[in-house]
């Protein structure tokens, strides 16, 4: 069980990086491209990720100087404690820059390499999503997935299937996408926190590291979903991510991206 103070604390961390992170928000921002430096493609960040990571890091350091620190701006600081915070400053930069608010901040909790404290925060509009000891809220108000027990009632959701998956990995996404109800994409992060509401059923996403997901693994199984590799693993290392409300319609969609 994490304890109050703890959770208390993840909360603190949430709104230091939402106050450094509003006043970026629709602003002209300088933008960098870190995909340029890998041969990979466009993956923007701003003073916005690297400030918000600091300002976490800061308090951590500050508070609980034992917990180890993975970030995706600044990499890997080594803890002793067995904990370990995974921060995600601004998920969804593309989002962003384009003014539009389907992106957070993530922070996550990692006992030995385990996820157990998840939040999603959303610091423009005030909406915050945690998921601990196996429950999820919405600020502060109890959440849970909806049932769907077929694939063909679904509404699946993905970031965008064609700039994350490789040709392999489209083929899979559209078995599974040619048998829902509808699909919609876009919204990193917050589409996860729709589907922790019972507003979607089928979230299908690839190309993810550990910081993408290690939040949203205590928030969709507190609030009663499933969320796997797509062959129905562990997800915990990123890579390919499938999350679901209803254990019997995330079934019919790891047999369809498997190719059945």
């Amino acid at each position: 069980m994490i304890d109050a103070e703890t959770i208390a604390f993840a909360h603190r961390l949430a709104e230091v990086a939402g106050e450094t992170i509003r006043p970026y928000f629709r602003k002209n921002l300088a933008i960098d491209d870190k995909g340029a430096t890998k041969g990979s493609i466009f993956d923007p960040v701003t003073e916005a990720d690297r400030g918000a990571e600091r300002a976490i890091r800061a308090v951590i350091a500050r508070e609980r100087p034992d917990d180890g620190i993975l970030g995706e701006e600044f990499g890997e600081t080594a803890g002793t404690s067995g904990y370990r915070w995974v921060l995600d400053p601004v998920d969804g930069t593309r989002a962003f820059i384009n003014g539009r608010h389907e992106w957070g901040t993530l922070i996550a909790l990692e006992k030995d390499m385990r996820p157990v404290l998840g939040l999603i925060d959303q610091p423009v509009i005030g909406e915050r999503f945690l998921g601990v000891n196996g429950t999820a809220s919405f600020n502060g108000a109890p959440i849970g997935v909806r049932s769907c027990a077929k694939i063909e009632d679904a509404v699946l959701c993905c970031t965008h299937p064609y700039a994350y998956f490789e040709a392999d990995e489209r083929a899979g996404f559209r078995r599974v996408s040619g048998a829902v109800r509808m699909s919609r994409f876009g919204g990193d992060c917050y589409i996860f926190a729709m589907l922790a509401m019972g507003f979607c059923d089928v979230i299908v996403e690839s190309s993810f590291h550990r910081w993408d997901v290690a939040a949203l693994i205590p928030l969709i199984e507190g609030a009663g979903g499933v969320i796997t590799d797509w062959a129905g693993g562990d997800p915990s290392a990123g890579g390919r991510c499938l999350a679901s409300g209803d254990k019997r319609v995330h079934a019919q969609a790891v047999a369809l991206l498997k190719g059945g």
